[in-house]
C-alpha cells in the first residue's frame, strides 16, 4: 500500500519540482532585474521635455454647424438597437423621432427611469450632447447601459441627424 519508497519518491518529485521553480525564478530575476550600477554611460539630452502640447478645447456649437447628417445616420446604427425614429413607436428605448427640443422624460407610454424622469428642462444639442458621452455620469442611474460616444464629431453628427428628420 504506501512503503517508504512510495514516499521518498514523491517527497524527492515535489523537493525537485520546487527547485526547478526555484531556479526559473532566480534566472528570470537575473535576466530581468534592472539596477543601478552608477553613472550611465551614454546620456542622450533631448531639448524641449519640458513643454507640453496644449489640447485645443473646440466649442460643440462649432462642431454642431459643421456636422454631416450621412456620418450621423451611419453612427446612429448603434442606437437603432434600441431605439426607433418613428413617432410614437417604442423600443428598449423611447423613440427619437423629434428628440432635439423635446421635454426630458417626456414620451408617453414609455416607463422612464427615476434619474431621466426627474430630470428638468428639454434635449438641447449641448444636453444630448453630454448624454451621449457618457448617459451614467450624465444621469446617474439611468436604465441606459451604452457607453456613449467619445468622439465630439460623432456626437455632433448623430443630433444633426435627428435634427434632420423632423425638419
Amino acid at each position: 500500500m504506501f512503503d517508504t519508497m512510495t514516499f521518498t519518491k514523491a517527497a524527492g518529485g515535489i523537493c525537485g519540482a520546487l527547485l526547478v521553480f526555484l531556479l526559473g525564478k532566480w534566472a528570470a530575476e537575473e535576466l530581468y532585474h534592472m539596477e543601478s550600477h552608477g553613472e550611465a554611460a551614454y546620456v542622450i539630452e533631448v531639448e524641449g521635455g519640458e513643454e507640453v502640447a496644449e489640447v485645443e478645447e473646440v466649442d460643440f456649437a462649432t462642431v454642431l454647424a459643421s456636422a454631416d447628417v450621412e456620418k450621423g445616420a451611419n453612427v446612429f446604427r448603434k442606437c437603432s438597437a434600441c431605439h426607433k425614429l418613428v413617432d410614437g413607436e417604442n423600443g428598449t428605448g423611447p423613440h427619437l423621432y423629434g428628440i432635439v427640443g423635446r421635454d426630458k422624460g417626456s414620451v408617453s407610454g414609455f416607463n422612464y427611469s427615476d434619474t431621466l424622469a426627474s430630470m428638468e428642462g428639454d434635449w438641447t444639442p449641448e444636453n444630448l450632447s453630454g448624454f451621449l458621452e457618457k448617459p451614467s455620469s450624465y444621469a446617474a442611474g439611468t436604465s441606459m447601459s451604452f457607453s456613449g460616444l467619445k468622439k465630439v464629431e460623432d456626437r455632433a453628427n448623430v443630433i444633426a441627424y435627428l435634427d434632420s428628420l423632423t425638419n
